[in-house]
C-alpha cells in the first residue's frame, strides 16, 4: 500500500509518485489529506486522485478551505483563491472525508491522534505522550503528515510513527516528492521523486498570485522558512 501526504496541489510531483509506484507494484493507496490547498493544480489534483484505489482522510487543508476562519489570517488569501478553483462541491466533499481510519493494528491520521495541526517531530518533543493519548488501544503504528518531514522512529510506549514525508512540499532541504510504501511484509519504505519542482513553484506564482509567493518559494527551496 502507498502513502500519499501533503499534496497540495502539486499535479506534477503527483504524477511523478505514481509513475515511480508503478515499478514498485502500487495498487492500493491511503491519501493522508491536504489534497489541494496552495497549489497551482488543485482541482485537476482532486481529480487525478479519485481514479486510485484509494482510502481517503482529510487535513486541515480540507477543513480551512471549508470554514477559512479556523486558519491563520496570513494564508486566507491562498484558501479564498483555492476556494474557487476547487468550487463549492469539491470543497464540501473534502471538509466531509472521516478525521482516521484504522487498519489492524496501524492508525492513519493527518497530523496526531488529538489535533489535525498538532504533530510529531524527527526527534521526541515534550508533548508527544499528549499527542499519543487518544491513541485507540492497540494500535502499534500511527502514520501522519502536517510537517512535511518524512521520517521514521519509535516513541516511547512502542509505538512506530510514519510519516511518509510531503507529495506536494516537503520542508526537509530536499525538494524531491516523498511517498511512503508498506510493503508485504508490514515494513514501511520511504521513496522520493525527482519532478520539475521549479515549474510547479513558478505555476503557483501563476495561478494564486502574491497569495502564493510563500509557498512558491518552499517548492523551490524545500524550506519552511523560505
Amino acid at each position: 500500500m502507498g502513502l500519499l501526504y501533503d499534496l497540495h496541489g502539486n499535479l506534477p510531483a503527483l504524477e511523478a509518485v505514481l509513475g515511480d509506484a508503478e515499478t514498485a507494484r502500487v495498487r492500493r493507496w491511503l491519501l493522508g489529506g491536504d489534497y489541494a490547498l496552495f497549489g497551482a493544480w488543485p482541482a485537476e489534483t482532486v481529480t487525478r486522485l479519485r481514479g486510485l484505489d484509494a482510502t481517503w482522510i482529510r487535513g486541515n487543508g480540507e477543513r480551512w478551505t471549508a470554514s477559512p476562519g479556523e486558519a491563520p489570517e496570513v494564508v486566507r488569501g491562498a484558501i479564498e483563491r483555492n476556494r474557487e478553483l476547487l468550487g463549492p462541491a469539491m470543497v464540501d466533499e473534502l471538509a466531509a472525508l472521516p478525521e482516521s481510519w484504522r487498519d489492524g493494528d496501524t492508525l492513519f491520521c493527518h497530523g496526531s491522534p488529538v489535533s489535525d495541526v498538532r504533530s510529531f517531530q524527527p526527534e521526541p518533543a515534550e508533548d508527544e505522550g499528549e499527542l499519543l493519548a487518544d491513541a485507540p488501544h492497540g494500535v502499534t503504528r500511527l502514520v501522519f503528515g502536517h510537517t512535511h518531514l518524512a521520517f521514521r522512529r519509535e516513541a516511547a510506549g512502542g509505538v512506530q510513527l510514519v510519516n511518509p514525508g510531503s507529495v506536494g512540499i516537503p520542508l526537509d532541504g530536499d525538494p524531491r516528492a516523498a511517498y511512503a510504501v508498506v510493503q508485504s511484509d508490514g515494513a514501511v519504505a520511504h521513496r522520493r521523486i525527482a519532478y520539475d519542482h521549479h515549474a510547479s513553484a513558478a505555476a503557483v506564482r501563476e495561478r494564486l498570485g502574491e497569495a502564493g509567493e510563500t509557498f512558491a518559494r518552499r517548492i523551490e527551496r524545500a524550506a519552511a522558512d523560505a
